[in-house]
């Protein structure tokens, strides 16, 4: 399938933001949330900073003190066999036998990057939204954004010792802010809201991940006023010995088409490759499939994409369909944000919809 890959990628990278916290540097700005407000497209971006450290016998872990507030810094010595340091973005505990972790090595929280153009970004230098509570101790992850009416609810992954939840906000004007409070329980992610009721009910995808049994997929979840959600019901599984047989979940907010609701998915191999696939979806009925990608519509390929903080992903959390040609905004290796273009037309023929 073609795509057009914006030749100046990646549109916003680390060093175009000014860290927000003393003594902290920006190692990424990616996964945004997408949103078009007045003659503005918006991007609600993840912005990830980490502790300055000098001392590379060392590692720094940051984390909202519930308490008071404010961030604190741990250090770990590298030789202390009681933690796991393999993974660049967690500290895991060797205590606990399901290897769980007890830190991140960076916190995230989002801020507001605006466009007139849709591909040069001004990011603004203060947090839209930063962590707050214990259950959001950890940071805030991977916002998405749905427009409904004028209102537009913006939720994401609030991270925590309890584990991963989901938190909603509302806003008219992306000044003002309302909290919603935490709308999917830990373990869950990767929700998007569609953007319209159907058949007189909301309907949500999410993630919900067991630590006892089950495996990271997708499912659907409906509700009357997108605060309390139920008649849970599995959409979609992992596909065997295919790009998509290690974890998927959803990315962007669905777009309505005239042939059903797309959606565009995050998928990973057992390597943890990240690539994007596409998922249509009944209008009347989401909860049916009418059809879903054999091969990812987007691959790790670009050097941008494959070398980073955590390489070779490509990870989106939102898409404009603008003139039948759908504007994807998707993060690159866990660093950087980058845009790309494709026809609808095109990625429903590609997933066989005729």
């Amino acid at each position: 399938m073609k795509v057009y890959r914006y030749e100046k990628n990646p549109i916003i990278k680390p060093q175009d933001v000014r860290p927000y916290i003393d003594g902290f540097q920006v190692i990424g700005t990616f996964n945004a949330g997408t949103a078009r407000y007045k003659d503005e497209t918006i991007l609600l971006l993840r912005v990830a900073e980490k502790p300055i450290n000098n001392n590379p016998e060392k590692i720094k872990a940051a984390y909202m003190n519930p308490e008071t507030n404010k961030i604190e810094v741990r250090e770990f010595d590298k030789k202390d066999k009681n933690y796991d340091f393999s993974d660049s973005r967690v500290i895991k505990d060797n205590i606990k036998k399901d290897g769980s972790f007890k830190y991140l090595t960076s916190i995230s929280y989002i801020r507001i990057a605006r466009s007139k153009d849709g591909k040069q970004f001004s990011v603004e230098d203060f947090p839209f939204i930063f962590p707050e509570g214990e259950l959001e101790a950890f940071g805030i992850e991977d916002p998405r954004v749905s427009q409904i009416g004028d209102v537009y609810y913006i939720y994401f992954s609030g991270v925590s010792k309890f584990g991963i939840g989901e938190v909603m906000i509302k806003t008219k004007d992306f000044r003002n802010k309302e909290n919603c409070g935490m709308i999917f329980s830990p373990e869950n992610k990767d929700v998007v809201i569609f953007p319209e009721k159907i058949n007189g009910k909301y309907y949500a995808l999410n993630r919900p991940a067991s630590k006892s049994v089950g495996d990271p997929e997708i499912w659907i979840s409906e509700s009357d006023n997108l605060l309390y959600w139920g008649n849970h019901k599995h959409l979609i599984g992992l596909r065997k010995n295919k790009w998509d047989n290690g974890r998927i979940g959803a990315g962007a907010v669905p777009i309505k088409t005239s042939k059903g609701w797309l959606e565009l998915y995050h998928g990973a191999d057992k390597s943890d490759k990240y690539c994007i696939g596409a998922l249509l979806l009944d209008l009347n009925d989401p909860s049916k499939i009418i059809a879903r990608c054999n091969n990812p519509i987007l691959a790790p390929r670009m050097n941008y994409e494959t070398d980073g903080f955590f390489g070779n992903v490509v990870f989106t959390c939102g898409a404009i369909c603008e003139d039948n040609i759908i504007k994807l905004y998707y993060g690159v290796s866990d660093t950087s944000m980058a845009y790309a273009e494709f026809h609808l037309e095109d990625v429903l023929n590609f997933i066989n919809v005729n």
